[in-house]
């Protein structure tokens, strides 16, 4: 289980103050007491998806959007441990559900960016 603190989340929505789809995930992820994957799924109902599994459906999620939260700039930015532009980006430039561009950015973020995109790297 992937777990954000409630400091982290008072800490993004400092940083996504204008961003009221994010700051609606952050909403639901506060009320998952902190559980990603349960905000995510949530998350996914709300949009009309249907999660075919409970347990890391979020990890699946978000390997689909591997090459482009790993492209250069994006990568940089998430490294440097700020998530407003990933997510914005995120959600403008694909076809994801922008409510779920921040969990999706979030989990890169807690597995870590670097093992997140290393399987692109292997291919290289």
């Amino acid at each position: 289980m992937i777990t954000v603190t409630f400091d982290e989340i008072e800490q993004y929505r400092a940083e996504l103050a204008d961003d009221p789809i994010a700051l609606k995930a952050l909403n639901m992820l506060a009320d998952c007491e902190g559980d990603l994957e349960d905000a995510a799924i949530s998350l996914a109902l709300q949009v009309g998806q249907e999660p075919d599994r409970s347990e890391r459906w979020l990890d699946g999620l978000a390997k689909r959007w591997r090459v482009f939260l790993c492209q250069t700039g994006i990568k940089e930015s998430i490294e440097a441990g700020t998530i407003a532009t990933p997510v914005k980006l995120l959600a403008a430039e694909t076809e994801i559900p922008g409510v779920l561009a921040l969990p999706v950015v979030l989990y890169a973020v807690k597995t870590g960016v670097e093992e997140f995109c290393k399987p692109l790297q292997e291919k290289r």
